[in-house]
């Protein structure tokens, strides 16, 4: 494939994916493709935003003008990026706040990155899900400006922010977030959290579940379930945050008052 055609089709980019393209039909080397990206990138078609990863200048624009989607640029900052948590909920158009913070997850060890005054932050994958070729599953692939996104579904999202509130914008973000969604495939929830494999992280997810099962439609048997896999001790709702709260016995969760009665919303 020619570079310009592939340019054309991918404003977005690594290098190992050009490389495989560029060679194919030909014999041409690694370093071949490279050397084509860095006449491209003197010439001021591309811009190099960190190694291995371009960004396409269209025509009449400058690469210091360039305009890159947040979330097509974290989802090709690994080779198994996948847009999650708050950057998830910006995706979909349901986060309560703009953030300039983008988590999005992968299982290398790849750096966080500082970009037209975003942040995008790599998130290890949760231990019992590395193993699974799907990563857990509940991930698409959308467009977004003609480049593909991989981003985690709503139902994975609300289990991800509640497992890990810090990458959810915090407790009054992830709360008004996710009230902002008018429909949850339930069934995929409970599915899912099952995989964290975390009694605290099923909890958590119930208890939402139960908060919300009117406006949810949540059944009993979804409830009934997530239970008898609740902690056999009390635990808090955040991990290594000990807040003071109400302890639900049915959850064995201790959930701290301004987040039970949803404090935020008598002064919204």
């Amino acid at each position: 494939m020619k570079p310009v055609d592939y340019f054309a089709a991918h404003p977005v980019f690594r290098f190992e994916d050009f490389a495989s393209a560029h060679r194919e039909g030909a014999t041409r080397k690694p370093a071949t493709s490279l050397a084509v990206l860095k006449q491209h990138v003197r010439a001021g078609n591309l811009l190099n935003v960190r190694r291995g990863l371009y960004v396409v200048v269209p025509r009449g624009q400058t690469p210091d003008a360039v305009v890159v989607d947040p979330c097509v640029l974290a989802s090709h900052l690994a080779p198994d990026a996948v847009v999650a948590y708050h950057g998830a909920l910006q995706f979909h158009g349901k986060a309560h706040s703009l953030s300039r913070r983008v988590p999005f997850l992968t299982r290398t060890r790849t750096k966080s990155l500082a970009f037209r005054g975003s942040e995008f932050v790599p998130v290890p994958v949760p231990a019992p899900l590395r193993v699974l070729p799907d990563l857990g599953g509940g991930i698409v692939e959308k467009a977004r400006d003609g480049a593909p996104v991989r981003v985690t579904t709503l139902e994975r999202t609300l289990v991800d922010v509640l497992d890990r509130p810090r990458h959810g914008g915090g407790w009054e973000e992830i709360w008004r977030s996710l009230e902002a969604i008018e429909f949850f495939d339930v069934d995929a929830v409970t599915d899912y959290v099952f995989k964290l494999d975390s009694a605290v992280a099923v909890a958590k997810v119930g208890f939402y579940l139960e908060q919300h099962r009117e406006e949810l439609m949540v059944e009993d048997r979804h409830l009934d379930r997530l239970r008898e896999h609740a902690p056999s001790r009390p635990m808090y709702l955040e991990r290594g945050v000990r807040e003071p709260g109400k302890l639900l016995s049915r959850w064995n969760l201790v959930v701290p008052e301004r987040v039970l009665n949803r404090s935020w919303a008598e002064v919204a």
